[in-house]
């Protein structure tokens, strides 16, 4: 690779933009869009790209070229045009890619970087990450089934339940489980063709299809895959032609007996905008709810993540305590204590210091105070359907029994009091409900809570165990 006019390497240059990219563009479509992209260079006031397919290019030039134009010009260097060409080092499928695996001493050894994988076909997948793998999944009981199920159908054979449905909140591991189907189901059957996307490439891939006048082409290549996973499949609600098109690819592959894993961020039945058919469809199968996390399935979490750390900052002391401590204090969001662990390894090598409670509350200071702060909706719909002992989904569906009714309702009025989240967003969150329905609910809960003793010792234990 070059220089550039100002002397910097073309590795350094597009190294130096990624994390304002991935700002602008998004965590999630940075990973599966901009990754795999290849610089070259910059010739001509034109940035030139090696992409893995035509399609990826088309994607990213379509939709974040306006993004990396910004800010390749806003580092200085004066940028008109984008062109991306399919690489010869990256069109290929990557056979021979590997997920990451264990040493033999049980730590983790990642793979380094995203990998994409192409069916039979030559549609190439969206990219699949190596560190989401079986062997990296932390099993604990929220996500037992979740695990159990996702296992059994990476083994390739014919299994009782199609399609697999997984749906939970923002990192429970739903995306975690489809890739990890996704590597054993090529390690084991290489002979499958397996096509792995997300709703939204599914949408956009369609669209195409109907602008470039090539809709027969569109159905033969997802008709003839032998398994489609879809993940985010709530972003088709609401889009009529692409739910069409989605009901009949499901129908010809349920009845070719081929298998279908879908995840989204909840059950059938609470996405609004879904068409009842496509709803039933999805139902017929298995769905599995992958609940938020508990403290022993955080601490797991830790353990495992810590062990990887060691890795790379071998010889750094972490004090008895520190993990326990971690996973009491951070319950919202796996990413989130994963993020924070991984910054507290930095910073004590960095420091040249042991992990202690002192380091930890210092470094981590802002997470910690966001997290003693910010008591989320999914935690409170947690509690509330352990204690009155139903379902989660239940909670939040669409029953009105009295035995769900009741607790949904001081569901929504500690969400009202314990949260800064709007009426419209808790309806949202407990099944896409009118926020008129909220307000109705958190007024009779005030209202029993003053002539129930019940009732009000209800709220009382509940909101010392949100607290604690």
């Amino acid at each position: 690779m070059g220089r550039d006019d100002e002397g910097m390497s073309t590795p350094e240059l597009w190294a130096s933009l990624q994390h304002q990219i991935s700002e602008m563009v998004g965590h999630n479509n940075f990973k599966n869009w901009i990754i795999p992209l290849e610089f070259q260079g910059i010739v001509e006031e034109t940035a030139r790209f090696g992409a893995p397919t035509t399609f990826l290019g088309s994607y990213v030039d379509q939709n974040f070229g306006d993004s990396i134009l910004a800010q390749f010009n806003r580092a200085g260097h004066q940028v008109r045009r984008l062109k991306f060409e399919v690489a010869a080092n990256t069109a290929k499928p990557v056979k021979g890619a590997k997920p990451a695996s264990r040493t033999a001493t049980g730590t983790l050894e990642p793979a380094g970087q995203l990998a994409q994988t192409a069916n039979a076909d030559g549609i190439v997948s969206a990219p699949l990450d190596p560190r989401f793998t079986f062997d990296t999944f932390v099993v604990g009981k929220p996500n037992e089934l979740a695990h159990a199920a996702a296992r059994r159908v990476a083994e390739g054979g014919p299994v009782a339940f199609n399609p697999l449905f997984l749906y939970g909140g923002v990192g429970l591991g739903k995306t975690h489980l489809m890739h990890a189907i996704s590597w054993e189901l090529h390690q084991r059957r290489p002979d499958l063709n397996i096509l792995y996307l997300s709703a939204e490439q599914f949408m956009y891939r369609f669209v195409q299809a109907l602008r470039d006048r090539k809709m027969m082409d569109f159905k033969e290549i997802f008709r003839s895959v032998d398994v489609l996973m879809v993940d985010d499949v709530q972003f088709i609600a609401g889009k009529d032609s692409t739910q069409e098109e989605f009901f009949h690819t499901f129908n010809v592959l349920v009845d070719q007996q081929k298998q279908i894993i879908i995840s989204a961020d909840r059950a059938p039945d609470e996405i609004t905008g879904l068409e009842n058919r496509i709803r039933s469809r999805l139902q017929s199968g298995l769905v599995v709810d992958l609940h938020p996390t508990d403290y022993e399935l955080r601490l797991g979490i830790l353990q495992s993540k810590a062990e990887a750390q060691r890795v790379h900052y071998p010889g750094l002391e972490i004090e008895d305590g520190i993990l326990e401590f971690l996973a009491h204090r951070i319950s919202t969001n796996v990413r989130v204590l994963e993020g924070a662990l991984t910054r507290l390894f930095a910073f004590a090598f960095l420091v040249g210091k042991p992990i202690s409670l002192a380091l930890t509350q210092d470094c981590l200071a802002d997470v910690l105070r966001a997290s003693q702060q910010k008591i989320s909706i999914e935690e409170i719909q947690r509690k509330v359907a352990e204690h009155y002992n139903i379902r989660l989904s239940d909670l939040v569906g669409p029953k009105r029994l009295r035995s769900f009714a009741r607790p949904r309702q001081v569901a929504m009025y500690l969400c009202k009091h314990m949260t800064s989240r709007s009426l419209p967003e808790i309806g949202r969150r407990f099944g896409g409900r009118d926020h008129t329905t909220v307000m109705h609910g958190v007024r009779r809960i005030e209202e029993l809570k003053a002539q129930d003793a019940a009732i009000a010792e209800d709220l009382e234990m509940l909101r010392r165990a949100l607290e604690n």
